[in-house]
């Protein structure tokens, strides 16, 4: 990169958290003074509106807000990515908030990162939603993200959460726990598995249970092999366990990777349900018509998204509500990619 890539790099403009910094209050205290509650005192008003003076912070949505009182907005937060899951709770989202009279407003991370959030988080407070839905797993809070979560409604949707967000989630060990005793009941001796990301808590939970459903049937379990839920990562584990001859039963820990998997069984003349046995997690569109047809753990995405709007809704509507944690049922949809245990020699 020459020097003047370096010029030319646009400066980040200053966000809610830098003015809370500068003011020396809170972000919560920041969207107080800037929405004009009646509880800050003007003396703290003062120093927030000094800090934006001297940040030259843009309101933008912000300052609708003062005049209106509400922005009809809500923020999502997702990891840039592809993946059809992310995409199926967005929509879900979408529909909910749009049958609300909301409108969404999304932003994306390039990482789980911490500072990657809350720079997300950030952008979103900015446009002055009433409320966010994080998408993907908190695996470390800074003081940052803690500060907006107090500042603005926050529901989680992939069983992490601050001390202030609340959650919808699908119940993943369970998930791992169909899908596992499902192979068992064919007759298999053991499940192999191919889990996703440790920094996803969807994947430690579901490694988790099919780990308690083999030693809870006696089973020591077989060595776990980690993919990064893409196909290609699937593929390759596909490659090593497709070379293994006792191999005769594999979880998946998405729909995306066990596409890979199959692929690669299908190059190494494993057959598919005869030899090997495959169920993944998701039941993604494609599952239906990959070949032979996904056996898989269907989440219900769209009902994820509503239920977080729902519960988001609820919190800004009364912010004092004590919210349960909603947790959607995960539900095995059987076909052709599994089957009987291969009798042995």
């Amino acid at each position: 990169m020459t020097s003047t890539d370096s010029r030319d790099a646009a400066p980040k403009p200053p966000g809610m958290t830098d003015v809370a910094r500068v003011a020396g209050v809170s972000a919560q205290t920041v969207s107080r003074a800037l929405s004009g509650h009646p509880n800050v005192q003007e003396k703290t008003r003062a120093k927030v509106l000094a800090a934006v003076e001297q940040l030259g912070y843009r309101m933008n949505n912000a300052a609708r807000m003062l005049s209106s009182g509400h922005s009809r907005t809500l923020g999502i937060v997702l990891l840039q990515t592809g993946f059809y899951s992310r995409t199926a709770v967005t929509v879900g989202v979408e529909e909910a908030a749009r049958d609300a009279g909301y409108s969404v407003s999304s932003a994306t991370c390039p990482s789980l990162e911490p500072s990657a959030i809350e720079e997300a988080m950030s952008r979103l407070a900015d446009q002055g939603v009433e409320g966010i839905v994080l998408a993907l797993p908190l695996i470390h809070v800074t003081k940052g993200i803690e500060e907006l979560t107090r500042a603005i409604p926050t529901i989680t949707i992939d069983g992490s959460r601050t001390s202030t967000t609340e959650i919808v989630a699908v119940d993943q060990s369970h998930a791992a726990r169909l899908a596992t005793q499902h192979l068992l009941d064919l007759g298999h001796e053991t499940v192999w598995h191919v889990s996703g990301p440790t920094e996803w808590l969807d994947a430690v939970s579901r490694s988790e249970g099919w780990r308690s459903t083999l030693e809870a049937a006696g089973i020591t379990p077989p060595p776990e092999l980690k993919g990064d839920w893409s196909p290609a990562s699937g593929y390759q584990n596909g490659l090593i366990l497709g070379r293994i001859p006792d191999v005769t039963a594999v979880f998946v820990s998405s729909d995306e990777m066990a596409f890979g998997v199959i692929r690669a069984f299908h190059e190494l003349g494993r057959r598919i349900p005869e030899d090997i046995s495959v169920v993944g997690v998701d039941d993604i569109t494609l599952a239906e018509y990959c070949s032979p047809s996904l056996t898989t753990v269907a989440q219900p995405f769209g009902e994820m998204g509503r239920l977080a709007v729902e519960h988001l809704l609820r919190y800004i509507t009364d912010p004092g509500t004590t919210l349960a944690p909603a947790s959607v049922e995960p539900t095995l949809v059987v076909r052709a990619s599994t089957g009987p245990a291969p009798a042995r020699d």
